[in-house]
């Protein structure tokens, strides 16, 4: 699982891809979620989940 921003949500859904070699699945934060996790690649406030 992958909490990404708006940025780096390829780079998230690739890297699930290469790992787990199945279809990602792609969630997006409701308003009150996105103030409490940061993005795995730059720290700014994650938008989407990603997940397999």
């Amino acid at each position: 699982m992958i909490y990404c921003c708006k940025e780096h949500v390829e780079l998230a859904l690739d890297v699930v891809v290469d790992e787990h070699e199945v279809a990602p699945e792609l969630k997006e934060f409701t308003q009150e979620n996105e103030l409490l996790i940061t993005c795995e690649y730059c720290n700014n406030p994650a938008i989407y989940m990603v997940a397999n």
